[in-house]
């Protein structure tokens, strides 16, 4: 089903708003780090930069994959949301392992490393916990309105990011208030360990869906369940499932009496296809019908 001009405009609202705090984001952070030297900013600022990627990936993400079907594309265009998402995984895990390296090498240093200014990096960090924080609430808004998983994926990621946000405010605080200059260390390994778990399972996930892999088993459960019950249907088989992006598939075959009129057969089809589309708004759905030899 295509997108109505005013979801394409919510959803393109969202892309735009992770786009423009991402870059912000990435902006503060260099600066943070140029005047502290904290390796928790560090991976803070990395993993703000890998939000920037993601987020400009994810908008031309959402304008391509609401291209509709075409003569090369039968299916539609939202199998690159799913591939978009793979790349990404990929710099993430990058990004990860070398915050994770370099946090492990400055913890078993024999001198501790010295940090400045954290007051300045302590103040950076509580304002692009502001602004992920507004950005997620908008993110968040415009998911339920929309079901756009691209930008529910995005507002989960920036959830996430929050941890690491605050774990560099702590080392700050820890370093000015203690000397604790080695939690800066620990902070930054737990949040590369975040970042590779996250990139795993955003590999995960796109993987699947590139693979043809079918719909989560509640999904699938609950379109069986609609074609059990459907008035005229006499029972069902081959029903099959695949993903990609935000596009659900689905094709049944539904055993139908042969005394009826092609007519009649053809209204119990279109109701049920409508049925399943109640349900499941972004699908797309193929209803064959077979002669019940009951």
């Amino acid at each position: 089903m295509p997108h109505s001009h005013a979801t394409q405009k919510l959803n393109l609202s969202a892309g735009l708003a992770s786009v423009c705090v991402a870059t912000l984001l990435v902006c503060l952070k260099l600066w943070a780090l140029w005047a502290t030297g904290a390796l928790s900013i560090a991976a803070s600022l990395a993993d703000s930069a890998m939000d920037l990627l993601i987020s400009a990936a994810g908008l031309i993400a959402i304008i391509y994959a609401a291209r509709p079907a075409d003569d090369d594309h039968s299916f539609g265009h939202t199998s690159v949301e799913d591939l978009v998402s793979l790349g990404q995984a990929v710099f993430v895990a990058a990004s990860g392992a070398a915050i994770l390296w370099a946090g492990v090498d400055r913890l078993i240093a024999a001198r501790p490393p010295v940090l400045a200014d954290e007051g300045a990096g302590i103040a950076v960090m509580a304002l692009s916990a502001v602004l992920t924080g507004a950005l997620v609430l908008w993110q968040r808004r415009v998911a339920a309105r929309t079901g756009n998983k691209v930008v529910a994926a995005d507002m989960l990621h920036y959830l996430g990011d929050l941890l690491p946000t605050l774990g560099a405010m702590l080392a700050l605080w820890l370093s000015a208030r203690f000397g604790w200059t080695r939690a800066d260390s620990v902070i930054a390994i737990i949040a590369a360990a975040i970042m590779l778990r996250g990139a795993a399972r955003i590999f995960v996930a796109s993987w699947h869906a590139l693979m043809d892999r079918a719909a989560p088993e509640d999904v699938v459960q609950s379109i069986a369940e609609i074609a059990e019950i459907w008035p005229g249907v006499r029972g069902y088989h081959d029903l099959k499932t695949r993903t990609a992006g935000a596009k659900l598939f689905v094709q049944l075959h539904i055993e139908l009496d042969g005394d009826q009129s092609l007519e009649a057969a053809h209204a119990i089809a279109r109701s049920l296809k409508r049925a399943i589309l109640d349900a499941h708004p972004q699908a797309d759905v193929i209803i064959h019908m077979d002669v019940w030899q009951g």
